[in-house]
């Protein structure tokens, strides 16, 4: 298993317009691409960080989904409904399982 995590900064008041953008995201998911989970989490230390952690059934699943033609098109377009929401660049975290329970 393999995960990523992605820290975001976002408005604190925006938790419908971010959720929306999750739930786009769901719809354009290829059964075949390893995703087995998707965390959307806020931080309660600074409510302006999002985290999101997506678990894989591999690094190599993960890293086809990235190119995965079939999901190019429609990414783009929700990436520019994205760019209203962030306040900033994403961060990415690549990360080892070491327990899943």
């Amino acid at each position: 298993m393999w995960a990523q995590v992605q820290r975001v900064k976002t408005s604190p008041e925006g938790d419908a317009e971010v959720l929306e953008v999750f739930d786009q995201l769901r719809a354009i998911e290829q059964e075949d691409s390893g995703l087995l989970q998707t965390l959307v989490l806020r931080s309660q230390a600074d409510p302006a960080d999002v985290f999101v952690v997506v678990v894989f059934e591999s690094e190599e699943k993960a890293r086809a989904r990235e190119v995965d033609p079939r999901r190019q098109e429609p990414l783009e377009r929700i990436r520019g409904a994205m760019g209203n929401l962030l306040d900033g660049p994403p961060e990415f975290f690549d990360c080892d399982v070491l327990v899943n329970r």
